[in-house]
């Protein structure tokens, strides 16, 4: 264990003005109040923070940081109160202790829930001081360096799954390549030890039997590059275990079929002679198309320069050149903790200010921020993190020539989201390279996209299905679930409403705003929403209302066949159905499939609204004893003019041209095949069912009556399950 003034003196030599006191009383008020206590490994726990502040010193970090480290876990696991942490060390080093504790005192339902939450908690914390996120991924790092002392193998494993997808990105996208390594790797060694184990094995006899393989390469390249009169230092490593075995999963091939497991690179002292380098590099040896990429002109998220490009080089290896210069090295290595600057009086003074986040390097940031803002809890801003973080990128460009950096595999709707939140929400269509392209469109390196944009359109839910930034889905969701609640307060008053009117009771605003506590609720539209959504009876706000009303509703079940006959007759005061959209408070049943033309009723569904069904489904029988969830509903034929989906079960020969026929028949009567399911297929006939798009049940029924008539169908019915 570091001793108190060896610490010191490590700070001191790259700090000389470092407040040597305030690291003292650290180093003392700590090891007090953590006392006796004992790390996993029978350590003494002090040793823990001691080690972290050592993690620090190696990246230089100014004297709060290294004070921070050592009291980052008194809060948590000792009597110590940040009150007490402020008053002996000042605003500042409690202001980042507060941020890298744990809520571990705050009653959670389950871990999952405490994971998103301390997250959110986190992020919130390293927005406004990034020396926050250094101080934590060097406690994760010790954490890490010691997890094989924790006996309960979940626990083990939960740590580092939360460390190879939170903690290891975070360190990627602060630019920090050595933290990043190191965790992702520790994190592998827990979660695939066996994968592990046999790719270390093979680089081991590789290396064995290769002999000095990599000190000729890097031999041979050197006299390459000094021949042209460029003076570089080259260094060679192989690839890590992870990073193979990621590439192994990600291109489906096995280790012996990878051929850049080794990368070399060069380093020089001006960029213009990065690019020098890369030009004698590939007239000597032939490039690997595809695998170029310019990170000097267009730098990562992180503030990353450098080019990269792979050749089949010396002694006829492929492999892997990245070309940078020393100082942007340093970046690639250090990330942010390259930027600082260490002088008396102004040290962290622009971060802060805030500033620090004005930077491209530091735009992630503010996104976590946004989906923050917008995320409905903390186990969704979780889910929408890892989307942000945890993906590669494409590079795409505003017709002005401005850079997007996105995920890859994003869409023109995460591009517009991009832009600014505006954009994205009045997004009705995109040009890619100047071509009108879908909006699931996946966009690809380079490519210059125009987004379209109109007042009148709003965010669809279909748009969460294909977008992959998590700004994108945060805005779609809250778009969405915003107009589903104007639903559910509309649907819920209308339950209501029938609720009390068949008692011959008065519904009042004065008489709901009594009960509201008693619902858990704050307003007379939470309360409707509750009971728009299914999640509330709405005989049961009667008897709140109402307590000598009674909750028993055995006099008013009737059986299925009255309660049909009921809705299939009353449909004077029916909710019209129009423009029905995924998401929304109303969905078309997927059992029974109803069309236009179809008797049909709604039933309200928790978490759902209302599901439409045909009045014959056989769903129906599960809550005919519940009269009050059941609305009566038509379709409104002078305002409906949506295609909906009719599926259709059929029988057809087995022989060339068959679907060709099938096809034919429902395209000649003005259908379209949404979706085709084969369910078995035998020697002499297939069995099938089909999604058709159809504007009524009569076009579906006409559809029906063609392909009957078919010589290549057997057999044709409408689905009802």
């Amino acid at each position: 264990m570091m001793r108190q003034f060896e610490l010191v003196e490590r700070v001191k030599s790259y700090d000389p003005d470092a407040d040597e006191d305030a690291i003292n009383r650290a180093y003392v008020y700590a090891m007090k109040m953590h006392g006796m206590q004992k790390r996993a490994s029978g350590d003494p726990y002090f040793s823990h923070p001691i080690e972290v502040a050592g993690i620090l010193t190696n990246y230089k970090l100014d004297t709060a940081s290294i004070v921070t480290a050592l009291l980052h876990d008194v809060v948590e696991d000792t009597a110590a109160t940040l009150e007490d942490v402020r008053d002996y060390f000042g605003d500042e080093v409690a202001r980042l202790v507060d941020g890298v504790t744990k809520l571990a005192r705050i009653q959670i339902q389950n871990m999952e829930e405490k994971q998103a939450e301390n997250f959110r908690k986190f992020v919130l914390a390293m927005s406004e001081d990034i020396r926050v996120l250094l101080v934590k991924l060097a406690d994760r790092l010790h954490n890490m360096r010691t997890l094989n002392f924790i006996t309960d193998p979940a626990k083990r494993r939960a740590i580092a799954m939360e460390t190879m997808e939170i903690y290891a990105p975070l360190a990627e996208r602060i630019g920090m390549q050595e933290v990043k390594t190191e965790l992702e790797d520790l994190a592998f060694s827990e979660l695939h030890a066996d994968a592990r184990a046999s790719i270390m094995a093979r680089l081991r006899f590789l290396e064995l039997h290769g002999g000095d393989l990599v000190v000729k390469i890097m031999d041979e390249l050197d006299q390459v590059i000094r021949k042209a009169g460029i003076e570089g230092y080259i260094s060679g490593r192989e690839k890590t275990a992870y990073s193979i075995w990621r590439k192994m999963q990600v291109k489906d091939v096995s280790f012996e079929q990878l051929s850049d497991i080794m990368a070399f690179r060069v380093m020089v002292d001006k960029p213009e002679d990065c690019y020098r380098v890369l030009g004698v590099v590939h007239t000597n040896y032939p490039t690997v198309p595809g695998r170029f990429k310019d990170y000097i002109s267009t730098p990562k998220r992180n503030g990353y320069r450098s080019l990269h490009t792979s050749i089949i080089g010396p002694q006829r290896h492929r492999i892997e050149i990245q070309i940078r210069t020393h100082q942007m090295h340093e970046v690639a290595e250090l990330g942010v903790a390259a930027h600082w600057r260490y002088k008396a009086g102004d040290l962290f003074a622009e971060e802060r200010a805030g500033k620090f986040v004005e930077g491209k390097q530091y735009s992630w940031l503010r996104e976590l921020l946004d989906i923050l803002e917008h995320a409905q809890s903390p186990q969704e801003f979780l889910e929408h993190t890892k989307l942000e973080m945890f993906q590669d990128q494409v590079f795409c460009f505003t017709p002005k020539g401005d850079l997007i950096a996105l995920p890859r595999g994003a869409s023109p709707v995460d591009f517009a989201y991009a832009v600014h939140t505006e954009v994205g929400n009045t997004c009705v269509g995109a040009k890619v390279n100047g071509r009108i392209v879908p909006l699931r469109t996946r966009l690809q390196n380079g490519d210059q996209v125009e987004v379209v944009t109109s007042k009148a359109q709003k965010p669809s839910p279909e748009w969460e299905g294909f977008a992959v930034t998590g700004k994108a889905r945060a805005h779609v969701r809250r778009r969405v679930r915003s107009e589903a609640r104007v639903e559910y307060v509309k649907l819920g008053q209308e339950i209501l409403e029938k609720t009390f009117a068949k008692e011959g009771l008065a519904l009042t605003d004065k008489g709901l705003a009594g009960v509201l506590d008693k619902f858990s609720v704050e307003t007379l539209d939470d309360l409707h929403a509750k009971v728009g959504e299914g999640r509330l009876v709405g005989r049961e706000v009667l008897v709140a209302v109402y307590p000598g009303a009674r909750m028993d509703m055995d006099d008013n079940i009737v059986n299925l066949s009255q309660a049909r006959l009921r809705h299939t007759h009353e449909v004077s005061s029916a909710i019209p159905i129009r423009g029905l959209t995924a998401g929304m408070s109303v969905h078309l049943a997927d059992c029974c499939h109803p069309l236009p033309g179809d008797r049909i009723v709604g039933i309200v569904t928790e978490g759902r609204g209302i599901e439409v069904h045909t009045i014959d489904c056989e769903k129906l029988d599960d809550v005919a004893d519940q009269p009050d969830r059941w609305l009566d509903l038509a379709w409104d034929a002078d305002k409906d003019k949506d295609s909906h989906i009719g599926r259709v079960n059929l029988v057809v020969a087995n022989q060339p041209g068959t679907l060709g026929e099938l096809s034919t028949v429902i395209a000649r009567n003005f259908g379209n095949i949404f979706n085709l399911k084969i369910a078995k297929r035998s020697k002499d006939f297939f069995e099938m069912s089909v999604d058709i798009e159809v504007r009524s049940v009569k076009h579906l029924t006409n559809i029906i009556a063609a392909l009957r008539a078919s010589p290549a169908i057997n057999s044709v019915e409408r689905a009802r399950r």
